[in-house]
């Protein structure tokens, strides 16, 4: 017949921590509330540039939790900090600035071609 052997140690596993846990399900709970709100805002709202700056606005705040919260960038020294946060601002920097060189563009050829 077959036989078990309990040792008396459950096979449950227990959190560490449980405030790193609770921590954790509130920065979760952010990331929806911030993606039930964008998912809102793109059926009501019209499309234009409000709707698509409160867009990269959250986009950013979500962006820092995630990267601070799960990747853990906000646990890391300094020094490793702005070595990723200064090549994504230099991109962004880049990115803004030939969107407005192209509307420029694309303006003053309207202007003068017509």
């Amino acid at each position: 017949m077959g036989h078990t052997h309990h040792s008396g140690h459950s096979n449950e596993v227990q959190p560490r921590d449980p405030a790193k846990i609770k921590h954790l399900l509130v920065v979760t709970g952010i990331l929806g509330v911030l993606t039930a709100i964008e998912f809102l805002l793109a059926f009501t709202m019209e499309r234009g540039v409000l709707l698509t700056s409160i867009f990269v606005i959250m986009t950013l705040v979500k962006t820092f939790y995630i990267v601070g919260e799960f990747m853990h960038l906000k646990y890391e020294v300094k020094v490793l900090k702005w070595a990723i946060i200064l090549p994504v601002l230099f991109i962004l920097w880049l990115i803004l600035s030939q969107l407005i060189e192209a509307t420029h563009v694309f303006n003053s050829r309207l202007e003068i071609f017509g």
